[in-house]
């Protein structure tokens, strides 16, 4: 595969400063496995086998760095012209474990090429880490110019590499479905997004200059927004703001709030999972692209 890439022309500028690429962690690999913080995983966990498709890891050339990731496609012929619609999946605040890729798979399955870039790879690896409290600092020093940067290099490769580029789209969970709003609202040249428990409303900082909230003026990719009406970190309040915000801009995104779900539902390897939601909700995801033009 061509480990190549060009970034968006819509990208907003970002250039890693060198003082901080020659002091900070970089990671060059994916981790293996489950995070550490989050073991032991539920017996329930899901694996999705690879039986008709190609799974792997690459190296996408981003600004600083080779990053790595991790794709699924069907198992198409070489020689074959068929292009595949694209799915950008942005991983959960514990980096690209093997639910991430499990939900790669799981894309593949239907028919998309799926590809999780680690985001975090300049400033740390979460996935040994077994405190929260040690993460969230790491999370913390991740620029949204440098997500937002990372994700059109990486649609870039897709590009390249059997992705059909006139058919992408983002979905994320926790921290991904917060990118998920803000990528949507950067590269309008997606065809949609799939927002997984991601917050809403929080201070700005550095880092995080705006939020989903901040940007549903600007939104024109429609947006599917996933979220359990007993999230303790998310609370109702704030999403309900955000419908009656999008109501009035007259978006073409719409959120669900499925009463009594927690944080995390689609999380199958965790406590919070919850399979009847999880199940509807995946389903009312692959609906959303297809029909947003990403069949």
């Amino acid at each position: 595969m061509t480990i190549t890439s060009t970034l968006h022309p819509d990208a907003a500028p970002f250039a890693p400063k060198e003082a901080f690429l020659r002091s900070a962690f970089v990671s060059s690999i994916l981790a293996t496995g489950f995070a550490a913080s989050v073991m032991p995983v539920s017996a329930q966990t899901i694996t999705t086998d690879t039986k008709g498709i190609k799974v792997g890891e690459v190296k996408i050339a981003a600004p600083g760095l080779e990053m790595p990731a991790y794709f699924a496609m069907p198992d198409i012929d070489k020689a074959s012209a068929t292009l595949l619609p694209t799915i950008l999946v942005v991983q959960e605040i514990f980096g690209v474990h093997e639910h991430v890729r499990d939900v790669c798979r799981r894309f593949a399955k239907a028919g998309f090429l799926a590809v999780a870039p680690e985001l975090y790879a300049r400033q740390g690896d979460v996935s040994k880490v077994t405190d929260m409290k040690e993460i969230m600092p790491i999370v913390a020093k991740v620029p949204d110019a440098q997500v937002m940067a990372d994700l059109d290099a990486t649609v870039a490769w897709a590009a390249k590499n059997s992705g059909d580029a006139a058919k992408v789209g983002v979905t994320g969970f926790c921290w991904g479905g917060r990118i998920t709003w803000m990528y949507a609202a950067h590269n309008k040249n997606l065809k949609a997004g799939v927002a997984w428990y991601g917050g809403l409303i929080r201070a700005s900082t550095e880092n995080t200059p705006r939020h989903p909230i901040d940007i549903t003026a600007s939104l024109k990719v429609p947006v599917l927004g996933l979220y359990g009406g007993a999230d303790t970190g998310i609370p109702n309040d704030t999403v309900e703001k955000m419908q009656g915000v999008l109501k009035a801009v007259k978006s073409n995104s719409e959120i669900i709030l499925y009463p009594e779900t927690p944080h995390g539902f689609y999380a199958d390897y965790r406590p919070s999972y919850r399979k009847t939601t999880a199940d509807e909700a995946w389903t009312k995801a692959l609906a959303w692209f297809k029909k947003n033009g990403l069949a």
